[in-house]
Formats: C-alpha cells, structure tokens, sequence
C-alpha cells in the first residue's frame, strides 16, 4: 500500500512539472510575439496568434455589404444616333456683322460641319432611396440619354423615368415603378472621419455588383471636373481609396454600419482607371438636391454673393490679406445687391464660420451653403483687421432674388453665364437695360452664332432689362421658337438669334 502511494506521488509530482513549463514556456513566448501591456497603455495583440481567434474590435465588413449590394442597382443607357454639328458658329472670332450678310455668306469663311455620331451605349450604377423606386445617380451617367433602363441586383429590369438633373453637383434622380424595394439609408456625412472605413458598392467595368473598401483620405476636395458639364459647379468630394472603375460612377459610397455617406462620381486618373483615388459627394449635399429635384425639379440654389479663390491662397494674397494658414476664406470681391453686400461683408473679409461651422477653404464653404435655399437666413463669421465679427445673411438665388425657380431653370437650358447690364453702360448705349452673355455655355446658345459680349434686350418683342425680366420672358414662350434680339456693345445695328428650348 505504501508503494503504490509513493508511485501516485512521483506521478503526481511528474504531471504538475510537466503543466507548469509548458504552462511558462507558452507565457514566455507570448512575451516575445505579443508585446507586454504595460500600466496605461493598450495591449499589443495580433489577429491569429491565439487559439486562432480574431483580435477584439476587428473590422468585419459583411453585414454592411450583404445590406447594400441588393439597393445598388446597374444603370444600361442608350442615346440614339444622331447628326450633329462642330456647334461653332459661322464665323466665330470674325466680325458679327456678317450675320447681315446670310449662311451662303458666312459659308465662305468657314460654316458649322456637320456629321452623324452613332448609336451610343454606356452603363453605370445607381442607390435606391426608397421602396417606391426613387434612385440618386451622376448626371453624367444619364446625360443625353435617350433610353434608362435599371437592372437589380437579383436581374430584374425596369425603364427608369428622370425625374431632374444637376448638373452642378452632378447628380441625377431616377424613378422605376414597383413597391417594396430594398434601400440605403442615409448616414450623415459631416460625421465622417479622416482614416474611417469606408465601402464602394457598383458595377465597374461591366461587372456583377462588386464591393471594394478603403479608408478617408481626405474631405472637401475640389478637382474641376464638374466645370466640364456646369457653369456653376459645386465641389466638396469625400475622397478615399477605395478601388473604383468606369460603371462605378453613381454607386453608393457607405460607411461599415451600411449607410449611405456618398455617392461615387470621379477618379484621379493618368489613363481612366483606377490608379489610388476616388472621389464622391458627400450624402449631406445630395440629400437637399434629390429633394429639390423631387419636388421643384430644379435645385433651389443659394448663393452668398462673395468671389473668393477655391484654390489654395497664394504667398502673395496671403500677405496682401493678412491670412495665415488654416483661417478662413479670403473675400476677393463683393458684388453690389448680392446677400454679403446687403450684410455689409466687404472685400479683404476672411469666413471663417458658417452657422457656427468652421471653414478652412471654399470647397467646405461652398458644402455649407449648398445645403440651403434662396430665402434662407445663416450666420457668417469672418475676421476684418484681426477682429470676429458676425452677420445675419438672407440668401439669394442667381437672380438676386429669394424666388422659388419651378422646374428646369430656363436659363441653365441656355448655357452661360449672365449678368445684368450696368446702368450707366446702358445708358451709353441709349438701352434701358439688358443681359450680358459674358460666357457661352454648353447649353442652347451654344449652337448659335451669338458671341460672348452679346446684350440680350428683348425676346419676340418682349423687352429685356434684367436676368429677372429675361427669365420671365423665356418662361412665357417656353416650347416656341424664341429670338433672342439684342447689341454688341462698339458694334452698330441689331442682332437676332433664333432658338427653340422645347417644352418641358
């Protein structure tokens, strides 16, 4: 008896020892591959390394995914073959007097060409916003498009209806008729972090719907790709490296909870592809067009009346300015009657706030505004001679006015840039007033032979003495052919350029 209680002993003893250094072994290897955590500081860990389990907190991007891809939706479009010309005008950069003269005249000296551009196809993506069909996508994904069809994640097609166009954000509204739809959710993207995760859900290169993830890299970017398609563009990219390609353009931008922060819309590329980073609108910015768009069909726009660099500030403006880095936006300009000269903002003024929102550089100041409407009043914090001051502003439309524009603006389907004809350049060209075409668009006017300078001063008879009295002008014979009639300031005679805008 005694012998075999000696022998449970040894074994006993054998077994302990046996635990105890495999036991400090694994804890003194732990030491050499983990890191020891130390009073204060986070301990280092390392997905994988024990029991083959995940690290606390890992990012697991499935929920978000599986949630989205079935409201991403892949947009077909097609633009019928059509004949088109070079859309310059007879003559362009010549005298405009030989419009006196006729088109066999103005066929000597170079007319328009003319040739057929074929049936055209592209695809893009775009989010279901509700379960009754509404879908946000790029402008430039349904431009000129002659036909919108959708198709869903589970292959299902729909024709799709525009309901309005932006092209200034580059954003666009869709309709397809049906119920129960999956969608995004908005998120907010003010709250948005530098380094977040950040998911590009679309249909690149005529693939299935395809997820890619990256991180933040950066927030209100400008790169002036929308001065491609607008006069007035407006930029405050979310930029990420999230992977996107050619068919992405439209898709949703999410955040690892599963909504919507942005929709993806440009790619910094030396030849189209993806080369490290994307660019999309933030979803605060879309959420006030798609709303206007619904329900004006137009975006009610809203402007300070301040000029300002969206570039970064020179050394030179830095000086003259008294700017130091990382303060505000410098006022270049504040033209008469605008909502920033009736607060009495003047030029030299640096923004430094919008609605108590601090702002660094146009393109955040530019996000701020954007989010509200012509009759809206903010407040504006800006440094004059080292000192905050602060005013109350009621915003304006382009017109000056506070007016609520219905439908399409008639004058962004003509194209340019316009501005009222001072007095007294008015009454030395003995007019009682009239709309200078400083800059001719992409739009109506652009296939016509009006030069930039031109002064509109009545449409079929009606006279024209402002921006305001040409729109109402316009609106009036929307669907007819109009004519334009008008003077080029040190040229005599009258010019009339005939257009049709087409009913809505």
């Amino acid at each position: 008896m005694m012998k075999l209680k000696n022998v449970l002993l040894v074994i006993l003893i054998s077994a302990a020892t046996s635990f105890l250094s495999v036991w400090g072994y694994n804890r003194w290897e732990e030491k050499q591959t983990a890191g020891v955590q130390e009073p204060g500081k986070l301990p280092v860990n390392y997905a994988g390394f024990f029991d083959g389990q995940r690290a606390a907190g890992a990012i697991d991007f499935t929920a978000a995914s599986t949630s989205a891809t079935p409201a991403v939706v892949h947009i077909k479009t097609k633009t019928k073959a059509r004949q088109v010309t070079n859309n310059l005008p007879r003559g362009r950069g010549r005298n405009p007097f030989s419009d006196l003269f006729g088109d066999d005249f103005g066929d000597l000296f170079g007319g328009p060409q003319s040739q057929t551009i074929p049936e055209q196809r592209a695809s893009g993506s775009g989010v279901l916003i509700s379960n009754d069909g509404f879908i946000v996508t790029n402008n430039h994904v349904i431009d000129g498009a002659d036909d919108i069809n959708i198709t869903l994640n589970n292959k299902r097609s729909y024709k799709a209806t525009l309901i309005g166009a932006d092209p200034s954000t580059d954003i666009a509204v869709l309709k397809i008729e049906g119920k129960s739809f999956p969608y995004l959710v908005y998120g907010n993207s003010d709250d948005v972090k530098l380094g977040q995760w950040v998911l590009a859900v679309g249909y690149p290169l005529t693939l299935d719907v395809t997820v890619t993830a990256g991180i933040i890299s950066a927030k209100a970017r400008s790169i002036g790709i929308n001065r491609r398609q607008s006069e007035t563009p407006i930029e405050s990219f979310l930029q990420t490296d999230a992977a996107v390609n050619p068919g992405n353009s439209g898709g949703a931008l999410i955040n690892p909870e599963g909504q919507l922060i942005g929709i993806n819309s440009a790619i910094a590329s030396p030849t189209g592809s993806y080369a490290g980073y994307s660019y999309a609108v933030p979803v605060n910015i879309v959420k006030k067009v798609v709303n206007d768009l619904m329900k004006f069909g137009t975006v009610q726009r809203a402007y300070l009346g301040i000029q300002y660099s969206m570039g970064e500030p020179t050394e030179e403006e830095k000086k003259e300015y008294g700017l130091r880095d990382g303060e505000g936006v410098v006022v270049t300009d504040v033209p008469t009657g605008g909502a920033a000269s009736v607060a009495g903002i003047r030029k030299g003024d640096i923004v430094t706030k919008i609605n108590e929102v601090k702002v660094t550089t146009g393109p955040e100041m530019v996000e701020q505004v954007t989010r509200y409407k012509p009759g809206d009043k903010i407040t504006v914090t800006y440094l004059r001679d080292g000192k905050e001051n602060t005013a109350t502003l009621t915003l304006k439309n382009r017109s000056g006015n506070t007016n609520v524009v219905k439908n399409a603006t008639i004058l962004e389907k003509l194209g340019g840039t316009f501005e009222n004809l001072d007095k007294k350049a008015a009454a030395a060209y003995d007019v009682p007033g009239g709309v200078v075409v400083r800059k001719i668009g992409s739009g109506a006017l652009s296939k016509t032979k009006m030069q930039d300078g031109f002064v509109i001063t009545s449409v079929n008879g009606i006279v024209v003495k402002s921006i305001d009295d040409l729109q109402v002008a316009l609106e009036k014979n929307k669907g007819n052919n109009v004519k334009l009639e008008g003077m080029y300031p040190g040229y005599e005679g009258s010019y009339g350029y005939p257009l049709n805008l087409g009913a809505e």
